[in-house]
């Protein structure tokens, strides 16, 4: 029976990053993953999963080691954004230069940053790579938990994290109860061709009960798509043929690159915000999607989820340092406590924005146009809202 202080569950991007940072602390730590990543092969298409990599995920991701792997990769560096309300004068535009930053951030398929780490914990002494592993029981005793695998191997850990994932089966073994809504929306993400180069920037358009957003990709040409839409829409457009797919396409981004072809198939993910009761309990902790699930429209998810990885590293090396208990509740309601207040903030943040900017009643149209027009001309308030989104306003103490 494999015996460690910290067993994590899930082998995605959060799960890996936590991993990652707790190499070096003197625990013991193994990851339980169903597959390896498959690899990401340079000359392939991008992935249609991106996500927007800000200044702390950055921070993160550099002090663990894995930042250099994947710039040399395939990322795209974004320099500007730019928000719109469509058919009508509220815009708001940010740029790097203009702001004292070197770049606002960067668009990076998903495959590319979990196989970077994942290269990185196969390198790390004190991690223990389980592949495949598929959970069938965990016990929950008094001075650890049980862990048994489906092909009979068994283990014991100190603490058992839960990051696998917004359907965690970990959560639901462990009873926590789960806050969820329906945003009304589905996804739809695809690879586009446009005839103008992006520029680096990243733009989003609302148009009454949809949200387009256009990330750049490495090629000057492509970007990936986020088409926020109510699903018959959503199926509807899924399903056009490619010439009807562009001219909606072209029509719903008010022709800011030029012509739009698409590149990729068109994947549609139903849009659904999750919020876990409790982030920590005895010997267990959610981190990333296991904890909470945000609507795409700030590209905020991933960055929630290094975050609570962040958190959690700089508690577990605080209490396992101290001699203290690491599967302790009362030691891991600190961690549970400042993580819940962000995934809080941001979560009715998100759910605000959104309701302002959907509909099409004058009155709220004219006022998200006067708010968005004022958050542009008025003195400090830019300079605030990118600090937030950069991430940089909560920072843990060991990524300052």
């Amino acid at each position: 029976m494999q015996s460690v202080d910290v067993a994590i569950v899930g082998g995605g991007m959060v799960g890996l990053a936590l991993a990652c940072g707790l190499q070096g602390s003197g625990l013991r730590v193994a990851v339980l993953e169903q597959h390896a990543p498959m690899p990401v092969r340079d000359d392939a298409a991008p992935q249609l999963r991106v996500s927007a990599i800000n200044a702390a995920s950055e921070k993160l991701l550099t002090r663990l080691g894995v930042w250099s792997s994947i710039t040399a990769r395939r990322v795209s560096c974004y320099h500007g954004m730019e928000v719109w309300d469509k058919d009508s004068f509220g815009r708001i535009a940010f740029d790097d230069t203009s702001l004292g930053y070197s770049h606002l951030g960067h668009i990076v398929e998903n495959g590319v940053i979990q196989q970077a780490l994942w290269e990185k914990v196969q390198q790390c002494s004190d991690v223990t790579l389980n592949v495949p592993a598929t959970l069938q029981q965990v016990a929950w005793g008094e001075n650890e938990a049980f862990i048994t695998l489906q092909d009979g191997g068994m283990l014991t850990a100190r603490l058992v994290v839960g990051a696998d994932g917004a359907n965690s089966w970990l959560r639901n073994k462990a009873d926590i109860p789960l806050t969820y809504w329906d945003y009304g929306h589905h996804a739809l993400v695809a690879t586009i061709h446009t005839v103008e180069p992006h520029q680096g920037v990243a733009r989003q358009v609302f148009h009454d009960e949809s949200i387009l957003a256009f990330l750049p990709l490495s090629d000057p040409h492509l970007c990936s798509i986020v088409w926020s839409l109510p699903p018959e829409q959503a199926e509807r457009i899924q399903q056009m043929s490619e010439d009807e797919f562009n001219q909606a396409l072209c029509v719903a981004f008010d022709n800011r690159l030029g012509l739009c072809r698409v590149e990729s198939e068109r994947q549609l993910y139903p849009l659904t915000g999750r919020y876990a009761r409790q982030f920590a309990g005895h010997r267990l902790a959610l981190v990333g999607d296991a904890a909470h699930t945000i609507h795409p429209l700030a590209g905020q998810g991933v960055n929630l989820g290094f975050m609570d990885a962040a958190e959690l590293i700089a508690e577990l090396r605080r209490l396992h340092s101290q001699g203290k208990d690491i599967g302790q509740h009362m030691y891991l309601r600190r961690y549970e406590r400042s993580r819940k207040h962000s995934a809080a903030v941001m979560l009715a943040g998100m759910q605000g924005f959104r309701e302002l900017f959907t509909g099409t009643h004058p009155a709220k149209k004219l006022l998200r146009d006067i708010g968005l027009k004022l958050a542009d001309t008025l003195p400090g308030v830019k300079p605030q809202l990118l600090r937030q989104a950069m991430g940089l306003h909560s920072l843990p103490e060991w990524l300052r």
